[in-house]
Order: structure tokens, then sequence, then C-alpha cells
């Protein structure tokens, strides 16, 4: 009898075992994949260093307008890519008199944090108009976000994504580029949608050139001015529905 508890005990052990080594090496695959992301490039950390107007706190860089302004975008960046990337796009999108307010993602990935919306809005009481963008998977966390919160959002904007829930097609833009290897063919819908000849998926940030995508034939620069246009005349064009 003593001899079976003790194979027992020993069967028990060897099971724990086992089912710790199985968490501990999925623990080291997750920490490893999520380590291996898209640094944001020198050019994109230089907005930083501007004294005027952005500002850190907590998993937030908050990019303000000029003038003050009571519309706000929350952006949600893409997978496995640095936040900061994406800085000299909402910078030139500030300048057209709208909040943006970037969000640093868990492990560098939205989906571990698609409600993070929810925690934000109430800690800019002003913003009277809030509008969720997202480049990517971080546009399809935001699509579900705004799919979700209806009422509290009146534009959703997407680059290099698509649609992911129930939101309204009008009170939706999809910017993506003609180059762009990852997104595009899944974008299946024509209301509000822009492309931009010559871009790609990853120029939509800043932070070099993306595995599985194509290779743009116009400059980041001129692919972001572009988007910053098409979002400016969208946030316009919602702003006359309203009034």
């Amino acid at each position: 009898m003593e001899k079976k508890q003790k194979v027992k005990h020993k069967k028990l052990w060897m099971a724990v075992g086992s089912i710790l080594l199985a968490a501990i090496m999925i623990s080291g695959v997750f920490f490893w994949y999520v380590s291996d992301y898209y640094r944001a490039d020198e050019k994109a950390l230089e907005v930083l260093t501007q004294d005027i107007g952005i500002t850190e706190q907590d998993q937030l860089t908050i990019l303000s307008p000029p003038e003050p302004s009571d519309m706000a975008i929350i952006f949600y960046p893409g997978a496995k890519v640095e936040a900061e990337a994406y800085l000299p796009l909402l910078d030139q999108i500030r300048q057209t008199g709208v909040t943006c307010i970037l969000v640093h993602m868990p492990f560098h990935m939205a989906i571990f944090d698609p409600d993070a919306a929810e925690s934000v809005m109430p800690l800019f009481p002003d913003i009277r108009h809030w509008y969720m963008a997202g480049h990517s998977m971080g546009g399809a966390m935001a699509s579900k976000f705004a799919s979700d919160h209806e009422d509290e959002v009146e534009g959703l904007i997407l680059l290099g994504a698509y649609i992911y829930g129930d939101y309204p097609l009008e009170n939706t833009l999809t910017i993506y580029g003609t180059r762009d290897g990852l997104a595009a063919e899944d974008i299946d819908y024509t209301t509000n949608t822009v492309p931009i000849e010559g871009g790609n998926h990853a120029q939509f940030g800043d932070y070099g050139p993306q595995k599985g995508d194509l290779p743009a034939t116009i400059s980041a620069q001129e692919q972001q001015s572009q988007t910053v246009y098409v979002i400016d005349e969208f946030i316009k064009e919602r702003n006359k529905e309203k009034s």
C-alpha cells in the first residue's frame, strides 16, 4: 500500500513538473515574440524634443494643437510597432487643430487592451468630439472599440486596416497605400476609402520596412502628408454634418 502511495506521489510530481516546464517554455516563447518589435526611427523620436504641445502621461503621449480644441483623436499603434513611430504623423495632424492622444499598448500590441480609450476619455473633460484611429491591428482594435461605443465616437479613421465590428461605414475613413502588401486586399468596401498611390503599409509610421509589405514608390513624408490632408477633410465634413 505504501509503495502504491509513493508511485502516486511520484506521478503527481512528474505531472506538476511537466505543467510547470510547459508554462515556462510558453512564457519564454511569448516574451521572445513580443520583444521582437519595430522600433521608431530617429526622425520619429526627434518629435519628442519639441518644447511646446507634447506631454507624456502614464502610457499616453498627448500632442496638443496650437489653439485649444474640443476635438481629439485616440490613436492605437500597429502590432509590434513602438508607439513613438507614429509621432511624425500625429504631429502633423495636431497642426490641423485636433488633439492627438497616442496610446502605448501592453507589449506593443493593441489586442491586449482594445478598450484603452475607455480610460482615456475621462482624463480630458473639455473634449466633446472623439475620434478613434489606428494603424493595422491597432486600427482593428480601434474599430472594435468604436463599434462597442458608437454613441461616444463620432468618427473612425483606419490606416492600412479595415472595419472590425459594426461601426457605420459612413462615419469611417479608410486610408491605404496601393503598395500595401498586408491589408489592402482585405478592404472589400468602397465607402470613404482613399487609396494613396505608391504608398505602402509601413509608411504611416516611421519604423522602417515591414515584413510582408511591398516597397513604396513615394516617401513616408509624402504618404503621411496626403494622409493628414484626407483626415482633415474627413473631420471637417463630419463637423458640417453635425452642425
